[in-house]
């Protein structure tokens, strides 16, 4: 066989190996139409999809320049795709009804999946801290699986503290700010709810997240009952006691009924005191609306009665 031959054969088994790996990087990177009903959302993605004002802004801008930045999704096992970065964008482009959308379709791990995503979404201006409790989370999760892959020999503790030092690093917070995040994924639901409505504190729901599930939905009921939050002093004495199995829910109701700090004086009814003279099934909210109504016929008559004496003078 000729010399040129031979280097010309080798030349292309060099290229066929040395080349194997950026072409597959290249083709990771090709930006695909993909039909939107092949894509899925990412599990147990924690940014909420909402139908608001923004929203509404991105279908409109949508619908006039198309989709510019292309979605980041990886194959899924079962067939189609799950959706790593873009979960706002194809709720925009449904809404639009578009029928494909760009991506980007890259094979990835869950951990590195999991960073990706929560990168991403984190770069958002607006976050909800519910949002941001479940993210942290779940990137110290996947940074502390990847550790102890990667050093089988550190000990647990150790390696809890240097993650949450390494995740603070990389978002910019202190690691007694991310692990205070993080506590927010022990609410229960509508507790976590009102801190996302600004109806309770960062700091008081913190420390409530140490309280058990079940003082909890007692220490919620209270709050829906009295309408009223506990402050942060209260909240630590609640978290002590839950720990400590001596809470109440009559001492529930006494704290909450505390007039606190530069907090205009409220009157309260126990709801255990007027619930005998209503038929069972009431609700709170039934109670409450009757006691008003009764309480506005009964000013009322009080003013004819004034008037009245004040004619007889």
């Amino acid at each position: 066989m000729p010399k040129s031959s031979v280097n010309a054969s080798l030349s292309s088994y060099d290229d066929i190996f040395s080349t194997e790996e950026t072409r597959q990087e290249e083709q990771r990177e090709q930006v695909q139409q993909i039909p939107i009903d092949e894509l899925y959302p990412f599990k147990d993605h924690p940014f909420k999809v909402l139908d608001d004002e923004a929203m509404q802004r991105t279908v409109e801008s949508i619908k006039q320049l198309g989709v510019t930045n292309p979605l980041i999704a990886r194959p899924r096992p079962d067939g189609g795709y799950e959706i790593i970065s873009g979960h706002r964008r194809q709720h925009a482009a449904q809404l639009a009804r578009l029928k494909t959308l760009p991506v980007i379709v890259r094979d990835m791990s869950d951990d590195a999946a999991v960073l990706l995503m929560v990168d991403s979404n984190l770069q958002r201006e607006q976050i909800l801290p519910s949002e941001r409790a479940f993210a942290y989370k779940m990137k110290l999760d996947a940074l502390k699986r990847q550790g102890a892959r990667s050093d089988l020999t550190s000990s647990q503790v150790g390696m809890k503290s240097q993650t949450l030092d390494w995740v603070g690093k990389e978002l910019n917070e202190s690691r007694n700010q991310v692990h205070r995040y993080i506590r927010l994924t022990y609410l229960i639901s509508p507790i976590l709810q009102m801190v996302d409505e600004s109806r309770m504190a960062f700091n008081p729901a913190v420390e409530i997240s140490y309280m058990t599930p079940e003082h909890q939905r007692w220490l919620q009921a209270e709050m829906e009952l009295c309408e009223a939050t506990p402050s942060l002093v209260q909240s630590r004495r609640l978290k002590e006691m839950s720990q400590s199995g001596t809470l109440t829910e009559h001492y529930l109701h006494t704290l909450l009924t505390e007039q606190k700090p530069n907090q205009r004086q409220k009157f309260f009814l126990n709801q255990s005191d007027v619930q005998r003279f209503f038929p069972p099934g009431y609700t709170p909210e039934q109670m409450q609306n009757t006691i008003f109504s009764l309480l506005k016929t009964w000013g009322h008559a009080h003013e004819h009665t004034q008037s009245q004496q004040e004619l007889e003078r």
